[in-house]
């Protein structure tokens, strides 16, 4: 049973869904956009949508880092995974099960 998240934890969390979710996005706009050369409003909408949640992301990921007194190869890991798409979901969801979400250990 993994802990309870900590509200910096949740904070994590939220950013790591918002990261992956508009990389998502950006991704079928792409699609839409030189795939199947419909249309670009994907790209303009989740294009600006995914630069605002990666920057809140990165924000985030070193405000909780530091908070939860994360190990350095956390952190980096944390911020590495912002860079490939749709990374961020599955690394919070280790993150939670190894415990690195919940209150700091003293």
């Amino acid at each position: 049973m993994s802990t309870p998240l900590s509200p910096a934890g949740r904070w994590f969390a939220a950013a790591a869904f918002a990261e992956g979710f508009t990389w998502a996005g950006l991704l079928v706009g792409m699609w839409l956009k030189y795939g199947a050369e419909v249309t670009d409003v994907g790209v303009w909408l989740f294009g600006r949508l995914h630069g605002a949640a990666f920057v809140f992301y990165v924000v985030v990921t070193v405000a909780v880092g530091v908070r939860l007194r994360w190990p350095l190869w956390a952190l980096v890991l944390a911020l590495l995974a912002a860079v490939p798409p749709l990374v961020t979901v599955p690394l919070e969801m280790w993150f939670r099960r190894i415990g690195l979400l919940g209150q700091p250990k003293a």
